[in-house]
């Protein structure tokens, strides 16, 4: 019974593989995950640049917030100048919401510079959000989103740079391609050889294929995990139980849950 729900599983894996595209998130991440080539081409494309040099790419990156919720960008990479760049793929509506665009600019703003380093030191920064629809609703295929002084319409020169990129336009031009690139389910409909080619390396290649189902198997076990810890701390901050209880609730250890009701207790303080 083991075995045959273990090929259950992996066949359910495969044919998840099988549909995925790059406005899917995790893939995406993957697919862009430590790949400075990929990353650099995205960068230049969605913002119209043939100077940028990226020196960093990583994929899925959680960053810690005590005081509040953290939050997990899909990738954070940076050029040679400095620059910082967030580039978040959402297939949901709700999901490129602008207040969540202004929260991941702050947090990726409040890790950045280290203790008593000048405000001046902090980089330029770019969230750039690729949404499947047009969420912004103005037909345009990039949105550009920065301070201006509202007296005279002055530049508020912050460094702290919004983009969203239209998902649903379709062009000749380099944007319009590259979005029929994210739409697509088969690598050998793309445009991009450099994407088709590591899209077809997670889910033709044995190697990519075995890769890829682990980190799905990883991703799951993860989210359980995120999700008894979210319990749990609902559950602490309801005051109603005692900690037993809340262990055997949540799932967690006994132990987890002191931890969790310490980290709590001090942010409290």
């Amino acid at each position: 019974m083991n075995k045959q729900n273990d090929e259950e599983r992996q066949q359910l894996l495969l044919s998840k593989i099988a549909q995925f595209r790059l406005f899917d998130d995790d893939f995406m991440s993957k697919v862009f995950e430590d790949d400075i080539e990929a990353t650099e081409f995205l960068l230049k494309v969605i913002l119209q640049r043939d100077d940028l040099k990226v020196m960093e790419s990583k994929g899925q990156v959680t960053i810690k917030n005590l005081l509040g919720r953290s939050v997990r960008l899909d990738i954070k990479a940076k050029d040679k100048t400095g620059k910082v760049y967030n580039i978040e793929v959402q297939r949901a509506d709700e999901g490129a919401d602008e207040k969540r665009a202004r929260y991941y600019s702050a947090i990726l703003d409040a890790n950045t510079l280290l203790p008593r380093q000048n405000f001046k030191d902090l980089p330029e920064t770019y969230i750039i959000f690729i949404t499947e629809h047009d969420v912004l609703k103005g037909g345009l295929p990039l949105y550009h989103i920065n301070r201006t002084i509202k007296e005279n319409g002055m530049t508020f020169c912050d460094e702290s740079n919004i983009i969203y990129v239209n998902g649903e336009f379709r062009g000749e031009d380099e944007i319009g391609k590259l979005m029929h690139d994210f739409s697509c389910i088969n690598p050998d409909e793309m445009n991009s050889k450099l994407l088709a080619e590591k899209t077809r390396y997670f889910k033709k290649d044995e190697k990519g294929v075995k890769r890829m189902c682990k980190i799905m198997e990883d991703f799951a076990r993860e989210e359980k995990e995120e999700l008894k810890i979210q319990i749990a701390t609902e559950l602490l901050e309801d005051g109603a139980y005692p900690i037993p209880r809340i262990a055997e609730i949540s799932k967690l250890s006994e132990n987890k849950v002191k931890e969790l009701a310490e980290s709590l207790q001090a942010i409290a303080r």
